[in-house]
């Protein structure tokens, strides 16, 4: 009995060890922590259960029968971040470069299916180097093993992808299918072929940051949600993150008490909308002021600038926020911004997160590069995630809502439950100028004409009046009441049903 407990005390450490000091030191200089010593940041101290640390591989060829280490190149287990229950993996690049094999995709899928079974949450934290090429064939299929689980856990478990390495090839369609990717600046990078391949086949010189580095996948491409600037702050901010979610699509996102007033009114926003309709400001500045404690976590800041989205709580509760940007493209809708924007709202209504929406938009972004890019599909996104959408949806107009993206921001005519405005908001199909241009083009000669033509449109139609007389917009509120009146929309919505039919899936234009 002796004998046995010892063997299981070695081949525990060796398992702790994974590829060995010089590896580990290797890693460490590289400003990189190892797998273990990642799961210490994220999770709560001592609640690590860690499964299948002996689990070697079954590979016997190119010499693999030589080269076993226990738990094969993954961290694989369940814990808690701040007292709630999480399944994570943890890729060991000392192993094998953190290469999957067929026994390293078992582990992540067998946490997978036990994340499912109990409704929790399922953190990845990815630094590996791709398939494990002596296993060929074995491993593609633990790849495609992974992404099958990733595919019925969407919407059912919320599902995080931590870069904090490489993530090439196959290996980055594990990630692109969770709801979330935090990347590490500096250390990590996502793409489907590498540089080299890139030369081969193109001619094109790049490195490995330019071709899919934490900047260009948060600014660029859309891919990531968060940038971090090391392993520590990543992990911190996953801490932090993880308090706004639910743990799974049956329950409702935790609440956090707070002494922040319901009825605390902000003064400064009855100012902050300019005289000049040209002119723009931060929206940002009303999410925050109207959210508890003033905090906002914000997905994708550096992406489609144009939209604003992330998470504020009210009342304690998370609240997911979609919003346009006045500073950027005047906050017309484009391309970008409406798959970024579409993709947060059915998050929210996958994980009954209600939507604030507040609504800046003088339209859709024209021009030949938006048509020919789809513009027309890619805002059918939008408008149809919020048609789609079920959980309660509460919209303030600030300033312009004209044509199109009137209807698409989150409008009555969307089943959005409560629909506010401000003074300032203009609801027109267009602006005054343009739309008095087109009605009374035989007079555009006419300077004066032409005026008093757009005071009259202004006067008649970019108000709220004309909406809120004809019940699309159910009040007309100060701006430094937002918060109360917010707060008791919401209030009201707690308990709201709404079902939509009975279908296998619907078809959103993708």
């Amino acid at each position: 009995m002796q004998n046995v407990k010892q063997e299981l005390l070695d081949r525990e450490a060796a398992a702790r060890m994974g590829g060995g000091e010089r590896r580990i030191d290797v890693q460490h200089a590289k400003g990189k922590l190892t797998a273990r010593e990642r799961l210490d940041v994220l999770l709560d101290e001592g609640s690590f259960e860690e499964w299948d640390m002996l689990v070697e591989h079954r590979n016997s060829d190119f010499g693999m029968e030589e080269q076993k280490i226990p738990g094969d190149g993954v961290v694989t287990g369940y814990g808690h971040i701040n007292g709630r229950l999480v399944f994570v993996f943890s890729h060991d690049f000392t192993v094998f470069g953190g290469g999957l094999s067929e026994a390293h995709a078992e582990k992540i899928c067998k946490i997978m299916d036990q994340a499912m079974k109990v409704g929790a949450p399922v953190i990845g934290l990815n630094d590996s180097g791709g398939a494990r090429i002596q296993e060929g064939v074995a491993s593609l299929g633990g790849y495609a093993e992974i992404f099958q689980r990733n595919v019925l856990a969407s919407g059912v478990i919320p599902q995080l992808s931590l870069i904090m390495g490489p993530c090439a090839g196959g290996a980055v369609y594990s990630p692109a299918m969770t709801d979330f990717i935090f990347m590490v600046r500096d250390s990590s990078y996502m793409f489907v072929t590498g540089p080299d391949v890139v030369k081969t086949v193109t001619q094109e010189v790049v490195s490995p940051e330019e071709l899919g580095g934490a900047s260009i996948h948060n600014s660029k491409s859309g891919v990531a949600d968060l940038g971090l600037d090391n392993d520590i702050e990543t992990l911190l901010m996953t801490r932090q993150f993880f308090g706004y979610l639910p743990s799974n699509n049956t329950e409702r996102p935790p609440v956090r008490p707070t002494s922040d007033p319901i009825d605390r009114e902000e003064p400064s926003l009855d100012t902050l909308i300019p005289s000049d309709p040209a002119k723009p400001y931060d929206i940002r500045e009303v999410i925050m002021k109207v959210a508890d404690e003033g905090e906002f976590f914000e997905t994708q800041p550096d992406y489609a600038k144009n939209i604003v989205v992330g998470y504020i709580r009210m009342q304690g509760s998370t609240v997911g926020v979609v919003a346009n940007q006045p500073l950027v493209l005047a906050g017309t809708l484009d391309i970008d911004s409406s798959k970024k924007a579409a993709r947060f709202v059915r998050f929210c209504d996958a994980f009954n997160i209600p939507i604030l929406t507040l609504v800046d938009v003088p339209g859709f972004m024209p021009g030949t590069v938006q048509e020919y890019g789809g513009i027309i599909k890619h805002g059918a996104k939008l408008l149809y995630a919020y048609a789609e959408c079920t959980v309660p949806k509460v919209t303030l107009i600030t300033r312009k809502a004209y044509g199109g993206a009137y209807d698409v921001m989150a409008s009555k005519h969307l089943r959005g439950d409560v629909n506010l405005a401000w003074p300032s908001a203009e609801i027109a199909v267009m602006g005054a100028k343009g739309a008095v241009e087109i009605i009374f083009r035989k007079d555009i000669g006419d300077a004066d004409k032409i005026a008093a033509r757009t005071e009259e449109y202004q006067q008649k139609f970019a108000t709220p009046f004309v909406a809120a007389s004809r019940g699309y917009i159910d009040a007309v509120i100060e701006p430094r009441t937002t918060r109360a009146k917010i707060c008791r929309s919401l209030e009201m919505l707690a308990d709201k049903q709404l079902e939509n039919p009975w279908r296998k899936h619907g078809n959103i234009p993708l």
